[in-house]
C-alpha cells in the first residue's frame, strides 16, 4: 500500500508513519514543521520505503503527484496545541480549512480512489454540555467565549467538507474526532497537559493546573489511537460521518496531576493558575469531555489496550532515560 500522511512529522503522524512502515507499506510524509519535528521521524530516514517533504499544503507543488499515486491518505496537518491556537487565529483558519480543501480538491481532480481519513477534534463539541459526548449531539458554540471557538469551527468545517465531498463525489472519507491523545513524542510546549505534568514532576517543580482542576478529560494512548485510525481508514463503509476516537475512561485534571506525582514518586506540589492568567480573560472551556465510543467499536471492533497508568509509567521512564542521556552528553 502507498500511504500519504500530512502532518507526518507531528506527534500522531509520526506514529502512523512507523505503523505503516512496519506493515511493509510505502509512506510519503509531508509537514511544514511548524509544530511537527524532524526528530520524530529521524528513525525512519534510512527506510527504503519512506520519503519526507517539508511543505505547506496550500502551495506544495508536489501535492498532485503525491495524491495521484497513493492508496490511502491520512490528513492530520493542522494548527494544534492550546497556546498556538490562541496565538494564531488567522493561521488556524487558513491551514485547517484551506489545507483540507486542497487535499479533497486534488483527490477529485486526480480521479484517485484513495481511502481518506480526516482528523477532526473533540473541540467540535464546543460548549455542548453533557456527561457523555456522542456524535449525534446538537453542538453549541459561543463565539465570544474564548479563542478556541475558531479552532472548533475550523474542525467542524473539516467534517462538513468531508461529508460534502463524499456525497457529491462519492469519496470514501472517514472522519475521526480525536479525544486527548497522549504518549511518546508529544511535547508540552503548545499546552499539552500530560507531558508538562511528567516533566514538572520529575524536575521536582509544582504541577501547574489551570483552573480549579475539576474539569475532566478522557485520555487515549497514541498507540491505541493509530490502531483505531488504521481500522477506521480501511473501513469500506466510510460515509463521512464523524466517529469519536478515544478512551472512555474519564479523569479530572487535578486527579491526573496527583496520579503523575504518585507514579513518578515525586515530591512536587500542585499549583493552581486561573484560566484568565493562563489563556486570557475571555477563555472558556467545557467542564467535561468524555467520548461515547460505540460507533467506533461497532464500525471497527476497536478496543484500547493501554491504560492511563501504563502510558504515564512509559512517559516517566522515557523522560528519565532522556534526562540521563543529556547528563552523559554534557
Amino acid at each position: 500500500m502507498n500511504v500519504l500522511i500530512t502532518g507526518g512529522a507531528g506527534f500522531i503522524g509520526s506514529h502512523l508513519v512507523g505503523l505503516h512502515l512496519n506493515n511493509g507499506d510505502s509512506v510519503l510524509a509531508v509537514d511544514d514543521l511548524s509544530t511537527g519535528r524532524r526528530s520524530n521521524i529521524e528513525p525512519f530516514f534510512d527506510a527504503e520505503d519512506f520519503c519526507f517533504e517539508v511543505a505547506d499544503l496550500l502551495d506544495w507543488p508536489g501535492l498532485g503527484r503525491a495524491v495521484s499515486g497513493v492508496d490511502r491518505i491520512y490528513h492530520l496537518a493542522a494548527v494544534v496545541g492550546m497556546f498556538r491556537v490562541l496565538d494564531e487565529p488567522v493561521e488556524v483558519m487558513r491551514v485547517n480549512v484551506g489545507g483540507t480543501e486542497a487535499i479533497l480538491e486534488e483527490v477529485v481532480r486526480s480521479g484517485t480512489r484513495a481511502e481518506i481519513l480526516i482528523a477532526s477534534s473533540s473541540s467540535v463539541y464546543g460548549q455542548t454540555q453533557g456527561k457523555e459526548l456522542d456524535e449525534g449531539l446538537d453542538l453549541v458554540f459561543t463565539p465570544e467565549g474564548g479563542g478556541l471557538t475558531g479552532y472548533a469551527l475550523s474542525k467542524l468545517t473539516n467534517e462538513l467538507q468531508a461529508i460534502a465531498y463524499q456525497r457529491e463525489y462519492g469519496l470514501p472519507v472517514a472522519v475521526a474526532r480525536l479525544f486527548n491523545t497522549v504518549g511518546p513524542r508529544q511535547a508540552g510546549d503548545y499546552g499539552f497537559v500530560l507531558p508538562r505534568f511528567v516533566r514538572q514532576a520529575l524536575d521536582g517543580e509544582p504541577l501547574t493546573v489551570f483552573g480549579d482542576g475539576s474539569q475532566t478529560r478522557s485520555f487515549c494512548d497514541v498507540r491505541d489511537t493509530i490502531e483505531a485510525l488504521e481500522l477506521l481508514a480501511g473501513n469500506k463503509a466510510n460515509d463521512g460521518r464523524p466517529v469519536n476516537v478515544g478512551n472512555a475512561r474519564e479523569i479530572s485534571i487535578l486527579d491526573l496531576a496527583e496520579l503523575v506525582i504518585e507514579r513518578a514518586g515525586s515530591s512536587s506540589d500542585v499549583e493552581f493558575i486561573p484560566y484568565e492568567e493562563a489563556y486570557g480573560e475571555k477563555f472558556r472551556t467545557i467542564g467535561q469531555r468524555r467520548p461515547v465510543v460505540e460507533r467506533l467499536k461497532t464500525t471497527t471492533g476497536f478496543q484500547p489496550k493501554w491504560t492511563l497508568e501504563q502510558t504515564i509509567d512509559d512517559l516517566i521512564e522515557r523522560e528519565r532515560v532522556e534526562a540521563y542521556s543529556r547528563e552523559v552528553l554534557v
